[in-house]
């Protein structure tokens, strides 16, 4: 039998404070969501004054990182490129920069969505996060 890495509760909690600790930094509302590996919710944070469309697109760009294996961003850059048909893509509604996966050991264990801010400043937010895992 194999085994691997997976998200504790105590490591949910450690990379949504270093997340939160990023976003007050820069003065930025953001909304972070946590999922498992297979894209379920897991943490869901929304600061003072964050848009509340925030809390639906976070989770979505978690979850499209979680089960893409890869940032979320790789799939907005796939749809920017011209193969517009990547939007029927089932399942995969959050297909916007700000979702990072995060990687354990080689093995994709969750993902981490941020939403907010410029796109670029979510997935800044979403990767301080993971780093609290080091």
């Amino acid at each position: 039998m194999k085994t691997r890495p997976y998200l504790s509760l105590e490591d949910v909690k450690k990379i949504a404070a270093a997340a939160e600790a990023e976003a007050v930094a820069n003065q930025w509302a953001i909304t972070i969501a946590i999922c498992d590996d297979g894209g379920h919710l897991l943490w869901l944070q929304r600061l003072d004054g964050c848009a509340p469309i925030s809390a639906s697109i976070a989770p979505e760009k978690a979850r499209t990182a979680a089960l893409g294996r890869r940032p979320s961003k790789a799939y907005e850059d796939v749809i920017n490129g011209g193969r517009t048909s990547f939007l029927s893509a089932p399942v995969l509604k959050g297909m916007l920069e700000g979702g990072e996966q995060i990687v354990v050991d080689g093995h994709t264990i969750g993902a981490v969505g941020v939403s907010g801010v410029k796109s670029a400043e979510d997935a800044q937010v979403a990767r301080a996060g993971i780093a609290a895992l080091s």
